[in-house]
């Protein structure tokens, strides 16, 4: 087991209340198409046994049990554990939902085929861990699917914006490491026996203008939500008005609409 200071705690702590704030499970609703797309080209159907570590709301976990896969969720962030689960009873599917974190997954060596984090364990603040961890659960021969934001993307450059408003932690490792590619060959190469790493574009697509995307994300979003009540008066208009003007200048809609096609690092791997 990790040892964990007590500023690692406290960090920790704080994490977990950041995603625990704002509403993900709505937030999470508009971002849906490109989650199951990405789900789609794993083939997560009868067979496979799967891991998904940061599951949020059950946005993939869900789709990949109806679709045959036995499946495992878990999350940091109790709330959304609650969600997974009340939707997956809904809907019918079963699912095994838990909280934990992925730097210490509550799962034995090789329990699974596939571990899978969709914009999940990159938030994590000890990377190192989380890439262990990741290994450990899985299989050999399994396989380890990331999509992880890169620093240069739209998203990259959100947290970016508001870095320059509300500095990280000094103790917190920068989650756009996860996509960059000659990290992500230091964390996971020498377990696996096959690693793609590649560039792709996740759509987030909005039925309103940019500026309302950014208060959408203010409202909904927890690390947006949690840095805006850090703020006060003039810091707090700036940063509104610097994330619309980001959503605006990436904007490829022209219906007032909104389209951002953000880039992630997709990364495949093999486990030795």
């Amino acid at each position: 087991m990790p040892t964990m200071t007590p500023e690692m705690e406290t960090l920790k702590t704080r994490l977990k209340a950041t995603w625990m704030s704002g509403d993900y499970a709505h937030f999470a609703g508009y971002l849906e198409p490109g989650a199951l797309a990405w789900l789609q080209r794993l083939e997560a159907g009868p067979g496979v046994r799967m891991l998904d570590v940061g599951c949020g709301a059950g946005q993939i976990a869900i789709p990949a049990a109806r679709a045959g896969a036995q499946v495992t969720g878990v999350d940091i962030a109790s709330n959304l554990i609650a969600h997974a689960r009340e939707r997956a009873a809904r809907e019918g599917v079963q699912v095994t939902f838990a909280e934990g974190d992925a730097e210490q997954l509550p799962y034995p060596d090789a329990s699974f085929n596939l571990v899978v984090s969709l914009i999940g364990a990159m938030f994590a603040p000890r990377p190192d861990l989380v890439a262990a961890e990741l290994l450990r659960v899985c299989e050999p021969g399994g396989r380890i699917a990331m999509a992880n934001w890169t620093p240069q993307g739209h998203v990259g450059q959100m947290f970016k914006t508001i870095a320059g408003y509300v500095p990280p932690s000094p103790l917190m490792v920068s989650p756009l490491k996860w996509g960059d590619e000659d990290t992500v060959r230091e964390r996971l190469g020498a377990g696996t026996r096959s690693l793609s790493l590649v560039r792709k574009t996740y759509p987030m697509h909005y039925p309103f203008p940019p500026a309302e995307v950014a208060e959408f994300f203010f409202t909904y979003y927890g690390p947006t939500v949690r840095a805006l009540a850090a703020l006060e008066g003039e810091s707090k208009d700036n940063l509104r008005k610097d994330l619309a003007a980001l959503w605006a200048s990436n904007n490829e809609a022209t219906d007032g609409s909104t389209l951002v096609n953000a880039e992630y690092l997709d990364v495949s791997a093999v486990r030795h």
